[in-house]
């Protein structure tokens, strides 16, 4: 933590009491929550990005398009468009934002939109298009909203249980949110982390009798893409290769390339960053670029597509997947 976050705690105690204050005026009912009478499902964090809200939205459209009609709702971060927009794949990123667009363009049966206020999006989406459910990407502290099932994300390094309140730490708001989520997995863990780690976890987050904790990991593809061409991952040893990133935390992507004895410059940029026009020529010039999916949407239509390709990933569960499904659609069909 560095000196100045540790300098600002005492204004991170005021964030944290004025946030305690706004939860529970809207527990007790002052501040009006709206409900629905279909599916609302909501993914979301106490901390401000990283957790892997894209690959688990991506795995709840996997699982869940081919039963029912699913529409998501992003704010759309990093678009300079406001109000509510539908996505289609001819959209660019500077208009919805690069992870909406991510999902409409692997997903294209889907009904993807975004909108700053998630209670008018909730309400056009229904009105307009009739999906069966609505997923609401990155909406855990937008209590206007009441989903009915909460997805609470936090990250294996970084959980919420050790952080603190922004600014000194990086919650939205304090550890007692956690309480709204009926389903908390700890994300990009190892793949082979123990049993015993994972009571350890339960045991630290102390969790409510009414709350199912899973644990995930983050997958990588052994291939890399641009929509022309593919080549396996091991092709690019010795190749001139630039990694070009604008995500949370970069650093298992980088392990993984390096793991295969690739070497690369790495051009690290803040989550959602709109590449500048210097920043673009800088990587058209690049021989060879590897990046991201999200990264991907923001450059395809800016830089050479035989030069640029993405990698994907995905998020999967360590055990039982199969109970983590169940309680999706037990809430779907129960509700």
């Amino acid at each position: 933590m560095s000196i100045l976050r540790k300098f600002l705690f005492p204004f991170a105690l005021l964030y944290g009491i004025i946030m305690l204050i706004r939860n529970l005026l809207y527990d007790l009912r002052v501040f009006k929550s709206e409900s629905y009478s279909f599916p609302v499902i909501c993914v979301g964090n106490l901390s401000v990005g990283g957790t892997g809200k894209t690959p688990m939205i991506e795995y709840l459209l996997a699982l869940l398009l081919p039963d029912f009609k699913v529409a998501t709702l992003s704010r759309g971060y990093g678009r300079k468009s406001k109000g509510f927009r539908l996505v289609t794949i001819s959209e660019s990123a500077t208009n919805v934002g690069d992870e909406p667009l991510q999902f409409k363009n692997k997903y294209q049966n889907a009904i993807i939109a975004v909108g700053e206020n998630r209670r008018r999006g909730i309400t056009k989406l229904k009105e307009e298009y009739n999906p069966d459910l609505v997923l609401l990407d990155d909406a855990f502290q937008h209590r206007k909203v009441k989903a009915g099932l909460n997805i609470l994300l936090t990250r294996y390094h970084d959980l919420y249980q050790d952080d603190f309140m922004l600014p000194t730490g990086n919650l939205r708001e304090p550890v007692a949110g956690a309480g709204r989520a009926k389903v908390i997995v700890v994300t990009k863990c190892p793949d082979n982390l123990s049993t015993q780690k994972q009571e350890n976890i339960r045991v630290k987050l102390n969790l409510r009798n009414y709350q199912r904790l899973f644990f995930s990991y983050i997958s990588y593809s052994d291939h890399i893409f641009n929509g022309i061409v593919e080549m396996q991952v091991q092709e690019l040893i010795g190749k001139n290769v630039t990694l070009v990133t604008g995500i949370a935390n970069p650093d298992s992507l980088c392990e993984y390339l390096t793991a295969f004895g690739i070497t690369f410059q790495h051009l690290n940029f803040p989550d959602h960053h709109n590449f500048s026009s210097e920043e673009i020529n800088r990587i058209a010039k690049c021989k060879l670029v590897i990046t991201t999916e999200k990264d991907f949407m923001r450059l395809k239509g800016e830089v050479d597509l035989e030069s640029l390709f993405y990698l994907p990933i995905k998020m999967k569960f360590i055990q039982d997947a199969d109970g983590f499904d169940k309680t999706v659609h037990s809430f779907i069909e129960n509700l």
